[in-house]
């Protein structure tokens, strides 16, 4: 009995990633030839754009379904045509996608928050928010919290949008396809502040945005075979109690300056089916 037991133990945690994760150990720096920077013994990481490049990290495991916290401080003073993202991603035409992109402006206006999810290679699927707070300033802690049922995205703990699985409409949901976590920090200056119309400001560069804390409590896609149960952390069926629906409406009512299920201009015809569904 002894031995099942710490087979067990054994076995979960290979599965399960460790909750407080390690730069150094649980990331590696892909692309920025040296513009990306681990800091601080691991629980710091800095990422750099200039007129050369820009520079991102991905996670070293793979993982199916689970709950990620990232605390991120956004590029400070004029940040237009930058685009700092943090997001999950399977590869391939047929992937699947959960987005945060923080989309820069000018010196004293707001950042505008873009999210946007990917089922089988189809996206389209944008909503953009202000946020409450200036995100240049302080850590903040973005969270994506994905199961069989539905993707959360939250700041600071407040749920900001849900996408449900909607499968019974005929709307792909990712459900098969394992991801890795990723970051970058780039020049999207053709579309990123007012649709393009504001351009980078290099005199400004280099800009610097910084991670920390970050958090998996996910399973983890073992040897190509991802394998998930209810056993696997309390995320697994978790939901939106009443407190945390009366913030996602707060949000909706108060931040959210774009909604794919409202643009009639865009969807003339009719909006996508998961458009039905409650709070998509």
């Amino acid at each position: 009995m002894g031995r099942l037991v710490l087979f067990r133990a054994w076995f979960l945690a290979a599965l399960v990633a460790a909750a407080s994760a390690n730069f150094l150990s649980d990331v590696e720096i892909t692309w920025g030839d040296g513009r990306g920077k681990i800091l601080e013994s691991g629980n710091l990481l800095q990422l750099t754009l200039d007129r050369a490049s820009g520079s991102g990290f991905q996670s070293k495991q793979e993982y199916l379904f689970g709950r990620f916290d990232m605390k991120m401080k956004l590029v400070p003073g004029n940040s237009a045509g930058t685009v700092t993202t943090y997001y999950l991603s399977s590869l391939g035409p047929t992937h699947d996608e959960i987005d945060f992109e923080f989309l820069g402006n000018v010196s004293g206006e707001p950042y505008v928050l873009h999210t946007n999810v990917y089922s089988q290679g189809k996206g389209d699927k944008e909503q953009q928010f202000y946020l409450w707070f200036d995100p240049r300033l302080a850590f903040h802690t973005y969270s994506i919290l994905w199961n069989p049922q539905q993707i959360v995205f939250y700041v600071d703990g407040t749920p900001i949008r849900v996408f449900r699985n909607s499968e019974s409409l005929g709307v792909p949901y990712p459900k098969s396809q394992a991801m890795r976590l990723y970051a970058s920090l780039w020049d999207g200056d053709d579309w990123a502040t007012r649709g393009g119309l504001v351009k980078t400001d290099w005199s400004q560069a280099p800009f610097v945005a910084s991670y920390q804390g970050y958090a998996a409590d996910a399973c983890v896609s073992s040897a190509g075979r991802p394998s998930c149960s209810p056993s696997r952390g309390n995320w697994w069926d978790q939901g939106l109690d009443s407190g945390a629906l009366q913030k996602l409406k707060w949000v909706r009512d108060n931040y959210m300056i774009y909604d794919y299920c409202r643009d009639t201009k865009r969807f003339p015809q009719g909006f996508p089916p998961e458009c039905s569904s409650p709070r998509n």
